[in-house]
């Protein structure tokens, strides 16, 4: 098969996924929603590749294009299709239109197999090495089911940080529950 299309791709894929999770251990599912990323997945997976092997055994990057505008779809079945054989499992999921974050975030989650699971962007402003630490933390310390990251520096606007400071400020005076503006959903 040299060429896949959109339901050719989708069955291989099925049968690739149940062939290879027959057999494996999966510790990590990576989930990494993407909305016109065309320029950004190819670095993503080559520096989680290269950061998560050797050092977490079993992982699959569950990629979820979010209805992009740009080339993500196909930069995405190039790279699924240059590394399916590697040991890094490669899921993909294509949404028709852009249905936001939080819905790519659920798909991914329903074809996540691993022991942990971790959302993380695809423009590397959110180090993979840092689910290194997240994992080996918890496979430390049994008492701890769940792990979060926060960023001591984002590169961000003025305005933007502005913003957030405002939003954070207000939503901890009304909420019960104290959230860090520096947190994200990583």
């Amino acid at each position: 098969m040299t060429d896949l299309d959109d339901r050719s791709f989708l069955y291989y894929d099925l049968f690739w996924t149940l062939q290879r999770s027959m057999f494996e251990f999966m510790k990590l599912s990576l989930i990494v929603p993407c909305f016109n990323e065309q320029d950004n997945v190819g670095a993503f997976f080559d520096a989680c590749t290269a950061v998560f092997d050797g050092k977490i055994s079993g992982f699959e990057i569950i990629f979820i294009n979010d209805g992009s505008k740009d080339g993500t779809w196909n930069a995405l079945k190039e790279i699924y299709k240059k590394n399916k054989n590697t040991n890094c499992k490669i899921k993909l999921i294509n949404f028709s239109r852009n249905f936001g974050k939080e819905p790519a975030i659920y798909a991914g989650l329903k074809r996540a197999t691993g022991e942990y699971v971790s959302v993380i962007d695809a423009d590397l402003q959110q180090r993979p090495e840092i689910v290194v630490d997240m994992v080996s933390f918890l496979d430390n310390n049994s008492d701890y089911d769940s792990v979060a990251a926060y960023q001591s520096k984002r590169a961000e606007g003025r305005f933007s940080a502005f913003l957030k400071k405002c939003f954070y400020g207000i939503i901890n005076k009304i909420s019960s529950v104290r959230f860090r503006a520096d947190a994200s959903d990583f």
